[in-house]
């Protein structure tokens, strides 16, 4: 059923992610939504964002949009570029079957560009992905045919890194036609400030993330017993991997110096940011951008990050946060003492994290940056069916 368009001057997004939930794509396209809406005529602005938002385009009628932002890969197929569009790159799905670039058996990033032959023996022997046969074909097929008709379109690319501009151009689209543009996060809900002294000694370093491997926690664990015993770990996040993380902390006796918290929702997560010293990223495989930094930086709080994906491009070692080789279990120890012992390092590189968020990661100076490329694509399109 065709939706009703209610406004033909607003931009539309395309996503079949629940825009009202939470998690990385939802409160990015809800916050580009809210962006682009001046008034809401007494509508709940969750209602608002719901209006903007297409589950569909195959059935509708293309013309009447003034440009359709495609979030989702699946949408390429339906676009019949009757009317401006662009396409964000918001991971690896688009040119890697198994969605991750990461070689999980081997622990090793993936080097190779999509190709039948090695996509399967990454599966099968790697264990990037399932080994499972069905599932190969269809992990393939995911990836596939949404490259294929992105290389038919001509509609602009956006990245999210550089990291994933290049990945993208490998696969084999234009360089001509993909643009990066680094994420945005939102301001706070509450006010916040540097770190303080009295957050500083109680000593406690943040993990936020999914429980699985490729995340890194384990490394993290392992780096932990090597720090001073007084720092404690909070772990916000769950997942399958969760039972074998806690049996691990046990076996390395750091039970009393972790707290397990799972799944946090924006409140809680929210106060363990502020009673944190530092936010550690511990990722293995290759983030293509990896919010959580951002979400540090807009808090003050330094990041000890994993020199990964597209991660360095958001981090200034020394200056804004602390890089270390994936892995390298001497090395992210080294980072966290470091700052559990310095107080005024620990500050200086939370308050640089704040001041480079405000200049270059807000979601205000991501929108104005988009809403630029929006226009051009607009310019473009309309200049392109007039010859």
């Amino acid at each position: 059923m065709s939706k009703n368009v209610i406004n033909t001057e607003m931009i539309y997004h395309c996503t079949n992610t629940n825009v009202t939930g939470g998690g990385g794509i939802e409160t990015y396209v809800a916050s580009l939504v809210t962006s682009q809406i001046s008034e809401f005529n007494n509508v709940p602005i969750k209602e608002a964002v719901r209006e903007y938002v297409l589950k569909c385009i195959n059935t509708e009628n293309q013309k009447q949009f003034k440009l359709l932002h495609l979030h989702d890969p699946e949408f390429l197929a339906d676009l019949r570029e009757e009317c401006p569009a662009i396409f964000t790159l918001h991971n690896h799905c688009s040119y890697c079957p198994s969605g991750t670039k990461y070689l999980a058996d081997r622990g090793k990033i993936c080097d190779r560009v999509i190709n039948p032959l090695g996509c399967v023996w990454g599966h099968v022997v790697d264990g990037c992905g399932s080994r499972r046969p069905h599932k190969i074909l269809g992990n393939w097929l995911n990836a596939y045919n949404p490259l294929n008709n992105l290389k038919k379109l001509k509609i602009p690319v956006i990245a999210n890194s550089e990291y994933v501009r290049q990945q993208i151009i490998s696969a084999g689209i234009s360089p001509e036609r993909v643009i990066t543009l680094r994420c945005g996060v939102q301001l706070p809900l509450i006010e916040t400030e540097p770190l303080s002294r009295t957050i500083y000694q109680n000593q406690r370093i943040l993990f936020v993330g999914r429980i699985v491997p490729d995340k890194g926690l384990e490394w993290l664990l392992k780096a932990l017993t090597k720090t001073e015993k007084h720092i404690h770990l909070d772990i916000a996040g769950d997942g399958w991997d969760k039972a074998n993380m806690k049996k691990l902390a046990d076996d390395l006796g750091l039970s009393d110096r972790i707290t397990w918290h799972g799944w946090c929702n924006s409140e809680q997560l929210e106060t363990l940011y502020q009673q944190c010293l530092t936010v550690i990223f511990p990722s293995l495989w290759p983030e293509p951008a990896g919010l959580v930094t951002l979400e540090a930086y807009a808090r003050y709080r330094p990041v000890i990050a994993s020199a990964v994906g597209g991660i360095p491009e958001h981090i200034k070692d020394g200056k804004t946060g602390l890089l270390v080789s994936p892995n390298n279990v001497a090395q992210l120890a080294s980072a966290i003492n470091e700052l559990a012992t310095n107080y005024a390092k620990a500050r200086t590189i939370g308050e640089k994290g704040q001041a480079w968020y405000q200049e270059e990661f807000t979601i205000d100076v991501h929108v104005q940056r988009l809403n630029q490329i929006y226009a051009q694509t607009i310019a473009e399109f309309h200049t392109r069916i007039k010859v």
